[in-house]
Order: C-alpha cells, then sequence, then structure tokens
C-alpha cells in the first residue's frame, strides 16, 4: 500500500511540474492580455486592443520639406506662395525647426470689380516673405486604416520669431493728388504653427500646416496720420519631406 501511495504522489507532483513548465514557458500568451483593455461604455463582451508602440520614431533626426500654399489673409489679392523649413528633434516630442516663405501677389476679381464699380484704390498690404525659427512640439501621434492600408501621422505644434517682410499703399492711397505706389516693408512677426504629417515611408512624408504671423503695423496714412495695430496673416501649405 504504501509503494502505490508513494507512486500515486509521484504521478502528481510529475504532473504539476508538467503544467508549471507548459505556463511558464508560453509568456507570450500571457503578454497579449495586458494589451487588452476593457471598456465600460462598450458592451460587455466588447474588447479593445490599444495602439502599438510607435512607428516613426523621430528623437535625434533630421527633417526638411519643400511645398507650396496659398495666402488666406489678403481681400484683393491672390497670393501663392514657395515654403520650405528644415529643423532637428532634439527629443521625440520637441524639436527646432527654422523656416522660409516667399510669396506671388495678384491683383484679384474683387479689386477688379471694384475699380470698375466707383474707381477706389482701397488699402492693400502684399506680403513679400517670411523668414523665422520655432520651437516644435509634437505630442500627439496615431494611425488610420485607408483603403486597407495603415497612415501613421504625428500632430505637432510650434511658436517662435521672425521677420516678415511686405508692401503697402499706405501712403499714397489716401491721397487723391498723388498715383498709387507701393512701399517696402519689414516687421517683426510672432510665428505660430499648425502640422499634420502623414508618414508615406520611414523617411518620406506628406505634411499639411498652417502657419500664422502677427505683427504690429500702420493702416493708411490720413491727414498725415496712422495708426499701428496687430495684424495676422495666415497661411495654408502643403509639402513633402524628408527625415534620417
Amino acid at each position: 500500500m504504501k509503494s502505490q501511495k508513494h507512486e500515486s504522489r509521484k504521478s502528481i507532483f510529475a504532473k504539476l511540474m508538467v503544467f508549471s513548465t507548459m505556463t511558464l514557458s508560453t509568456p507570450k500568451v500571457i503578454a497579449a492580455e495586458k494589451d487588452l483593455y476593457d471598456f465600460l461604455w462598450l458592451d460587455p463582451d466588447k474588447k479593445v486592443y490599444v495602439l502599438q508602440n510607435k512607428v516613426h520614431k523621430k528623437e535625434h533626426t533630421v527633417f526638411a520639406n519643400l511645398g507650396i500654399g496659398i495666402g488666406l489673409s489678403s481681400t484683393f489679392q491672390d497670393t501663392s506662395l514657395i515654403h520650405g523649413n528644415f529643423g532637428y528633434f532634439i527629443t521625440e516630442e520637441f524639436a527646432i525647426e527654422g523656416l522660409y516663405t516667399n510669396y506671388s501677389n495678384k491683383d484679384n476679381e474683387a479689386l477688379a470689380n471694384l475699380q470698375k464699380l466707383n474707381g477706389s484704390v482701397p488699402f492693400i498690404r502684399k506680403t513679400k516673405s517670411n523668414l523665422g525659427a520655432i520651437a516644435k512640439w509634437s505630442p500627439f501621434y496615431g494611425k488610420v486604416n485607408t483603403f486597407n492600408k495603415i497612415f501613421y501621422f504625428d500632430w505637432s505644434f510650434g511658436l517662435g520669431a521672425g521677420i516678415l517682410k511686405t508692401e503697402s499703399n499706405a501712403t499714397t492711397v489716401a491721397n487723391p493728388t498723388l498715383a498709387n505706389s507701393y512701399k517696402s516693408e519689414s516687421y517683426a512677426t510672432i510665428i505660430g504653427k499648425s502640422e499634420l504629417t502623414f508618414h508615406a515611408t520611414k523617411n518620406i512624408n506628406l505634411n499639411i500646416g498652417f502657419i500664422m504671423n502677427n505683427y504690429k503695423a500702420p493702416g493708411p496714412v490720413i491727414n498725415n496720420k496712422s495708426t499701428d495695430k496687430m495684424r495676422s496673416n495666415f497661411d495654408a501649405i502643403l509639402s513633402f519631406g524628408v527625415s534620417f
């Protein structure tokens, strides 16, 4: 009897050892459960898997972008632009960036109609170029599934300073004895930027951005007087970029 009991205990011990070995040898199953979250606002039987680790790392990378866009602030001008920027990500979220924008302006239909109706010339300020540097913060990232293909993206914000060069007819527009002419101007500006970056490959991306320049400038000269006030200039930009 003692021999049978001893053999039975050995059999139970052997089964426990086999079970423990199988359990410890399957860490992927246990780890997979940690990636699974229950959301109380879903049906009790619904499960949602969380977003995996970031695919496109930015820390210690250099980037450069080149693109085109339009100016959104001029009432009487159709403004197109060429924009370029480059920078370096110091950390995964923070970067420094330099940017330059060159503008091209053309009288639009609103100005032509105004001149046809009453022959008047409005006050116009044309943007010529924008040079600046910003600190860039990129706190958001994600992915979207479109046409059965996954695209990864980052959403960033920037704040900095620069020089905005313009020209305006401020000195002649209110004086009927003077021919309408434009004078070059230059203003210090505070630059704000928001940008979505879609990663096509590891090193190539598509960017959709908005840049706002805030600066203090005078209006038209009336009775030898002009009033300075804060003004804003908005640009929408589509660009292609590389990073490495």
